[in-house]
């Protein structure tokens, strides 16, 4: 066995079998020929289906420099908070920690967890509380920021923070099933989430 090794690594790698990074792809849409062919043939009167691909804008291709700015798209699913608006930073509550994110910052994806997403312009810093949900973080220094819910943190009135958090405590005391005692959990560390961000 030991014989063969040094036989194995003097092999070359063939180029055909390396993968390219989603860096290296063109930044604009492909068509794939065999496949408009294909379908021609067999149905040449209808047009071929669309995929989610021919929908989209096709991806902005990555600089060689660093740019100044970060361009963030700030989504919920029911409203979109921020879109391509460039920024200087922002901060997430990603779930291995507070993760600060600047034009340039390697191609990362990340999940997010109750707490406060900071965005900075200048010398203006806007804070959101989030739930939980995704971010995602491209090359180009493009930032997804995809969350379930979002409120500007100065829209949050404390006292009912209190409130919540109080009820949650008392549910999780009186929880007789594991799916009560799961539900009241989320809900206290949500509302400890909220509770910090407000005073910390």
């Amino acid at each position: 066995m030991l014989r063969r090794a040094s036989g194995l690594l003097a092999r070359p790698i063939l180029a055909t079998s390396a993968r390219s990074f989603s860096t290296d792809l063109p930044a604009a849409q492909t068509v794939d020929a065999t496949f408009l062919e294909a379908w021609k043939k067999v149905i040449p009167n209808i047009d071929p289906p669309k995929t989610p691909l021919s929908f989209m804008q096709p991806r902005p291709p990555t600089t060689s420099s660093i740019p100044s700015k970060l361009t963030v798209n700030f989504v919920l699913p029911y409203a979109s908070e921020l879109a391509t608006k460039e920024v200087d930073m922002v901060i997430v509550p990603a779930t291995t920690g507070q993760m600060g994110v600047l034009p340039g910052h390697v191609a990362t994806i990340s999940e997010l967890k109750p707490g406060v997403l900071s965005v900075h312009e200048g010398s203006e810093v806007t804070k959101y509380f989030i739930s939980s949900g995704f971010v995602f973080i491209h090359a180009n220094s493009f930032a997804d920021i995809i969350a379930v819910e979002a409120v500007p943190l100065d829209r949050i009135d404390a006292s009912l923070v209190q409130k919540g958090l109080a009820e949650f405590s008392q549910k999780l005391s009186s929880a007789t099933t594991d799916l009560e005692k799961a539900e009241a959990q989320i809900g206290i560390d949500v509302h400890s989430a909220l509770n910090s961000a407000l005073t910390g």
